[in-house]
C-alpha cells in the first residue's frame, strides 16, 4: 500500500479546531464588493465550520491536520 498525502490545496484552506471539527474561510469575498454591503463584507471575514456531510471528505484530504 502505497503512503498517505495530504492534498496540499485543501491544507491550505482548512484547520482543525480543538474539538476536531473543520474550520474554513467564508467565500464570495474577493471581487465585486463595491456592491456588497459593509454588514455583508463584515459577516464573511469571520470563519465558519464545514458541514458534517463534508467533513469526512476534508479528513480523506487532510489525514494529518
Amino acid at each position: 500500500m502505497g503512503k498517505l498525502k495530504t492534498r496540499s490545496a485543501a491544507a491550505k484552506r482548512f484547520s482543525v479546531t480543538g474539538s476536531g471539527k473543520f474550520k474554513r474561510a467564508k467565500a464570495y469575498k474577493s471581487h465585486i464588493l463595491e456592491k456588497k454591503s459593509p454588514k455583508r463584507k463584515r459577516n464573511l471575514r469571520k470563519a465558519a465550520l464545514v458541514a458534517k456531510s463534508y467533513s469526512d471528505a476534508v479528513r480523506k484530504m487532510c489525514p494529518f491536520i
